[in-house]
């Protein structure tokens, strides 16, 4: 097990510097568990290498994840429902594991040995992905619209396939909450230019995957559709591995934290806490107990509450952060159906452009991407001082207030995309396509196109807005676990989208008629996009309600840190 003193555990929660030494990066020390400088060390310097590498980890998970509708229903043959409902497995998977990452990074490995372990992970599973794809006998473009089926896969490639797009979301579960949390530990939130600053790094944070996932968007879809799905997941593979190449060479320019004594996560304190209060209750509830002895086990039970005073407090400041992370489940299933269903649609219709040049269906998530970078440094330059003025705050508006105005922009967005699909069922009908799914629809992909820039828009204030509550209201020996329980809205998110799709297939094809039919023509996405937007609108209203009781954690000073 690594030393406690060891640099590389990059955890907050020791003392490597004094708050009066404006030199010094409180509580830091560099790769050699020196006092971390403030001049050679942090800051945007090594910030930029850690976004960096979280752009190539974003362009490898999205790689995958974007148009794997496409490869489960083509290549793989799976029915509609059945590919979405694996999807929204997956993905929930692969947004809870960060839960198990971050507990082993904040109580054990650290922060920077979890990277480094998750990226070698990512870089064998995109390979193995990649190799899977060999196993099949079906040319790359079978299943899609106007070619022939696929044979069906064997039971071989099957295997392949699951056990390497697994060991992805496992990889991912350890490389996405560190990363973040890393990248803010470069900045001191006690020195008042690097708080500033720790605030702007969330906004250009999540600008920069956006900025990468576009390219990821249009470049990979088209290898995918056009060239080989062996390609198409072989590329990522080798980006990460640049990507971990990129990580080490900033390893002298990190801060790092280091923890005092041994430290155990919050789950195994809190197991701890819990076997000594039932020991004593044991005892006191045994017949034979003594009045003398009963009064010692209840000095006994005092002792283990004061003894876990800490825990107790760490335990509250999670629990009070429920409310809030519950309210936003709905929007995470809406998330969802960017890389699922709306896929589906848009590859039903008319994509031609220009001269016999046909987007990939997968490719219209660019314009959440596109959307995103536009707004970003709209909203980080121009929104924020602009509300700043008004309302006092470094950051113009609350975290929640933020949030809350995403959930809405989502709420609409799927609304739009209901009256979009419903339009496409008709223009289907009037042109005799209802039982012809491999014909396009005369309908451009355009339409499509704001709905796309809607959930763009939610991103810029609820996805921020969320990491940045999350990584805030935690304690600050548990922001690894904070960026996690924001993922894990995503990965129930997702169960509650794939069980929601399981369930309704089953009760429609029943009826006769599913509203996720293998022929999109005969089917009603419009339907169940509206049951969301229902769902968003109710979700919205008692979110509001917590978010105005919800008062936020004080902040310590460097001083007051100090004085403790």
């Amino acid at each position: 097990m690594p030393s406690s003193s060891d640099p590389l555990l990059a955890r907050a929660d020791g003392m490597a510097g004094e708050a009066g030494d404006d030199d010094v990066a409180l509580a830091a020390v560099d790769h050699r568990g020196r006092p971390a400088s403030r001049a050679s060390t942090g800051r945007w310097r090594s910030a930029l290498f850690i976004i960096a590498v979280e752009i190539a980890e974003r362009f490898s998970f999205y790689g995958v994840s974007a148009n794997l509708i496409s490869y489960l229903t083509g290549p793989l043959g799976e029915g509609l429902a059945k590919a979405a409902s694996a999807i929204n497995l997956w993905n929930g998977v692969a947004q809870l594991l960060p839960l198990l990452g971050a507990a082993l990074a904040d109580s054990w490995l650290g922060r920077y040995r979890m990277i480094l372990l998750a990226s070698l992970l990512y870089i064998l599973g995109l390979a193995m992905l990649a190799f899977s794809t060999l196993l099949s006998s079906g040319g790359h473009k079978c299943g899609t619209a106007g070619n022939t089926p696929c044979p069906p896969p064997s039971g071989l490639q099957m295997a392949a396939f699951y056990t390497s797009l697994y060991m992805v979301a496992l990889a991912q579960g350890g490389h996405k909450p560190c990363v973040q949390a890393f990248g803010a530990d470069q900045f001191d939130e006690t020195h008042p230019k690097e708080a500033v600053s720790r605030s702007s790094f969330f906004n250009w944070w999540y600008f920069g995957i956006c900025a990468g996932t576009a390219v990821t968007l249009v470049f990979l879809s088209y290898v995918q559709d056009n060239i080989g799905w062996g390609l198409g997941f072989g590329i990522p593979c080798i980006v990460m591995a640049f990507a971990l190449a990129v990580f080490l060479l900033g390893t002298h320019t990190y801060r790092y934290y280091v923890s005092v004594g041994k430290q155990r996560s919050l789950f195994a304190r809190a197991g701890e806490a819990f076997a000594a209060w039932r020991s004593s209750r044991r005892k006191s509830s045994s017949p034979l107990t003594a009045p003398e002895s009963s009064a010692r086990v209840d000095e006994e039970e005092q002792e283990v509450v004061a003894s876990n005073a800490d825990l107790i407090e760490e335990a509250k400041s999670v629990l009070l952060l429920f409310p809030i992370w519950a309210t936003c489940l709905i929007y995470a299933v809406a998330f969802s159906q960017s890389s699922t269903f709306f896929t589906k649609q848009a590859a039903t219709l008319d994509r031609s452009v220009g001269h016999g040049l046909q987007v990939p269906p997968a490719a219209l998530q660019t314009f959440i991407s596109v959307t995103i970078v536009i707004l970003m440094p709209l909203y980080d330059r121009a929104l924020v001082p602009l509300a700043r003025r008004y309302t006092g705050l470094p950051s113009g508006i609350t975290m929640l207030q933020r949030i809350g105005v995403g959930m809405v922009l989502s709420l609409v967005s799927m609304v739009v995309a209901a009256l979009v699909e419903a339009r496409r069922l008709r223009v289907a009908a009037d042109a005799g396509l209802t039982d012809l799914p491999n014909v396009p629809v005369p309908m451009s992909l355009w339409w499509m196109v704001p709905q796309y820039v809607l959930f763009g828009a939610a991103d810029v204030f609820t996805m921020v807005g969320l990491q940045e509550f999350f990584y805030d209201q935690v304690p600050d020996k548990m922001r690894s676990l904070g960026l996690s329980l924001y993922l894990s809205i995503f990965g129930i998110g997702s169960f509650i989208s794939s069980g929601l799709v399981s369930g309704i297939d089953n009760a429609t094809s029943a009826r006769g008629h599913s509203w996720f039919s293998n022929n999109l023509n005969r089917g009603h996405l419009d339907y169940f996009y509206w049951l969301i937007a229902g769902l968003s609108a109710l979700e919205l209203l008692v979110y509001v309600f917590f978010a105005v009781i919800f008062k936020y954690k004080k902040k310590t000073s460097a001083i007051a840190t100090t004085a403790d």
